[in-house]
C-alpha cells in the first residue's frame, strides 16, 4: 500500500484515527471531492469491517455523496459506482446553510435588512369575530 497519501492527510486527522488507517486501513476508494473511504481489512466480532472517512478538506458530513454514504452506513456492499446515476440525478452538493452560500430571504440583515412591505390582505383573527 502506498503512504504517500497516508501521510499526506497525517495533519487533518486525530492521532487514533491516523494510526488505524496506517496499521488496519484499507483505501476503498475516493469521491469527486477529493475524500478518500478505508474499511479496516480485519472482519470485527458483529460480522462487519470498520469503515470510516478522511476529508479532503474542512469536516462536514453533507459532503459525502449519495454513492458513498450507503457504502458507509452497511447498506451496499460496495460503492455505488457514479457512471451508475441516473441521467436525471443532478451533482451531489454538501449543505450550505450557515455558509455566505446559503440561502438568506428578502429581508435578512446580510440582505439589507429591508423586506417588502405588508400588502393588506391579512386580516388578523380577533375572538368572537366569526
Amino acid at each position: 500500500m502506498d503512504q504517500r497519501p497516508v501521510l499526506a492527510y497525517m495533519v487533518r486527522m486525530h492521532l487514533g484515527t491516523w494510526l488505524l488507517t496506517l496499521f488496519k486501513g484499507h483505501l476503498v476508494g475516493t469521491d469527486a471531492a477529493g475524500n478518500n473511504y478505508y474499511e479496516e481489512r480485519a472482519i470485527r466480532p458483529n460480522g462487519r469491517a470498520r469503515r470510516w472517512i478522511i476529508y479532503k478538506g474542512p469536516v462536514e458530513a453533507s459532503a459525502v455523496p449519495p454513492e458513498w454514504h450507503s457504502w458507509l452506513h452497511y447498506t451496499t456492499e460496495k460503492p455505488i459506482q457514479e457512471s451508475a446515476r441516473r441521467p436525471w440525478s443532478k451533482p451531489h452538493i454538501p449543505n450550505a446553510t450557515g455558509t455566505p452560500a446559503g440561502y438568506r430571504p428578502p429581508g435578512h440583515d446580510y440582505e439589507g435588512g429591508q423586506r417588502d412591505r405588508a400588502t393588506g390582505d391579512y386580516e388578523a383573527w380577533t375572538p368572537g369575530s366569526e
